[in-house]
C-alpha cells in the first residue's frame, strides 16, 4: 500500500470512530458511500452474521441475493482474516 493511501485510510478511519451516534454515521456514510457501496457494505456485514451463525452458503444466497463470490470472500475473512468481523459481530450482538 502506498504511504499516501495509509494516510488516506487513517483519516477514514479517524472520521468513522469521531462518530457518536446511529444518526451521524447514517450522514456519514450518505455522503461517503454511493447507495449501492452502502448495500454492498450491508451485505457482507449480513453475510458475515449469517456465515458465523452457521448458515449454509447456499441459504445464504438464497436470503441475502448475495453472490457465491462475495460469500466466499466473506467466509475466508472470517477464517482467515483480521478479526475485523469478529470483533464487530461480538460488539453489534
Amino acid at each position: 500500500m502506498k504511504k499516501q493511501n495509509q494516510s488516506d485510510y487513517k483519516n477514514l478511519y479517524k472520521a468513522i470512530l469521531s462518530l457518536k451516534t446511529e444518526e451521524e454515521c447514517s450522514a456519514f456514510f450518505s455522503d461517503v458511500c454511493t447507495i449501492q457501496e452502502l448495500e454492498a457494505l450491508s451485505q457482507r456485514l449480513n453475510v458475515a452474521i449469517m456465515l458465523k451463525d452457521g448458515v449454509s452458503y447456499l441459504d445464504v444466497n438464497k436470503q441475502t441475493g448475495a453472490s457465491t463470490a462475495t460469500i466466499s470472500r466473506v467466509g475466508k475473512c472470517l477464517n482467515y482474516g483480521e478479526g475485523g468481523y469478529e470483533t464487530v459481530i461480538k460488539r453489534i450482538k
